[in-house]
């Protein structure tokens, strides 16, 4: 394999993301991860509650991406056939279990699956050997199975101990939030019309491939010394990690700088540890047990993901300041439906500061433009006499 094939690869998965991302406000990390996952031959947990583009976000990248695709809704009475096929009738007359799995799971190079912790034991079970070792058995049917990478959504993390092994099947870890109230024009404006796009895949799977074949020849070797020490400061930190889910952060590591276009791992590629940690809580404090590591945090591919997973916070108040600056210069006018439209925006961007980072730890970026929020209305109070709907 060649740089320049790794490069072309690595810029074709670009463009794909790119287009898929339209209309999808703020689920472009997510979009990048379910990349990641994919070529590091690993899989992907989204959690988040019902509503907030967990599903359309994977639609859209194996869209992107091409290939056969597999998506289902599982629930408590979900049966079996319904995930991996049919048993063939013809074949069972002669005695021999068999499936007919043409368009289901085990023929499906993208899959998602809804409600992933509702299935019952006898799907989680197949599902386990699916994830774990890309083979589907049932019966007499053996077969191999052509999965790149497959995301499973929930609601919330489940708690019974007897879903723990199958929930560990998910390296990568991505929660979601609904859209915050003051990107909601921006929600409504782009999600419009965002059904009629990707007619046509942009990448292709062998693209992913190369990428893939890539990841499972980079050099590790240079930042092995680093991994080790992140995860020796996490379990002094309280989070504990499995062995297995340890040893495959590699594999991410090894995603993200083949990536990125390079046959070596550097320090810059080391932000997929946060992904792989598995609770929102321990993701958060990672971030704050690793700062000084993920600040060197890179890629030209996955920039949304990497910082995320090594800033945070931070993106989040940057992007809120960037927001409330864009707000704050401009004239409501004396217009009273556009003047509280602004107003109530303010507010938002005001409560989801408030709402995002305790008050001892708040950024500096958000601190500036909330203290300026609350002195501009104290001026349009004073200015009039008639009260404003609502305050900060």
């Amino acid at each position: 394999m060649t740089l320049s094939s790794l490069t072309d690869a690595a810029a074709a998965v670009r463009g794909a993301l790119a287009v898929a991302g339209r209309g999808l406000v703020e689920r472009d990390a997510l979009l990048e991860l379910v990349v990641l996952a994919a070529v590091a031959g690993e899989h992907l947990l989204v959690i988040g509650p019902p509503g907030t583009a967990k599903s359309a976000a994977v639609r859209r990248i194996a869209r992107a991406l091409g290939g056969n695709y597999f998506e289902y809704l599982l629930g408590r009475f979900t049966e079996p056939s319904e995930i991996f096929g049919p048993v063939d009738l013809r074949k069972l007359r002669e005695g021999r279990v068999e499936t007919e799995t043409a368009g289901m799971l085990p023929e499906a190079e993208i899959a998602f699956l809804d409600e992933v912790f509702l299935g019952s034991t006898a799907i989680l079970n197949a599902l386990l050997g699916l994830l774990a070792e890309r083979v589907f058995r049932r019966g007499h049917t053996t077969m191999r199975c052509p999965l790149r990478v497959c995301v499973g959504a929930a609601n919330a993390l489940p708690q019974e101990e007897s879903l723990a092994a199958f929930a560990d099947r998910f390296l990568v870890r991505v929660f979601v939030e609904p859209i915050p109230d003051a990107r909601l024009e921006e929600l409504l404006e782009q999600g419009f019309g965002a059904a009629q796009e990707l007619d046509a895949p942009l990448a292709s799977l062998a693209q992913l491939d190369v990428l893939g074949a890539a990841a499972r020849n980079v050099d590790l070797e240079g930042v092995r010394p680093a991994l080790a020490h992140a995860i020796r400061r996490l379990r002094g930190a309280g989070i504990a990690l499995s062995d297995r889910r340890l040893v495959k952060i590699q594999r991410l590591v090894a995603a993200a700088a083949a990536l990125a276009g390079r046959t070596r791992a550097s320090d810059g590629d080391l932000w997929p540890i946060v992904a792989a940690v598995p609770t929102a809580a321990e993701q958060a404090q990672t971030r704050d047990t690793l700062r000084d590591l993920l600040q060197r945090s890179e890629s030209g591919v996955l920039g949304a993901a990497a910082a995320e997973s090594s800033l945070g916070p931070l993106v989040r108040a940057a992007r809120i300041a960037g927001d409330a600056d864009l707000l704050l210069a401009r004239d409501p006018g004396i217009e009273p439906l556009a003047r509280e439209a602004w107003r109530l925006k303010l507010e938002a961007l005001a409560r989801e500061i408030d709402a995002s980072f305790r008050a001892e730890e708040l950024p500096a970026d958000a601190a500036r433009v909330r203290a300026a929020i609350v002195e501009r209305f104290a001026a349009l109070d004073a200015a009039a006499p008639a009260p404003g709907p609502g305050g900060v």
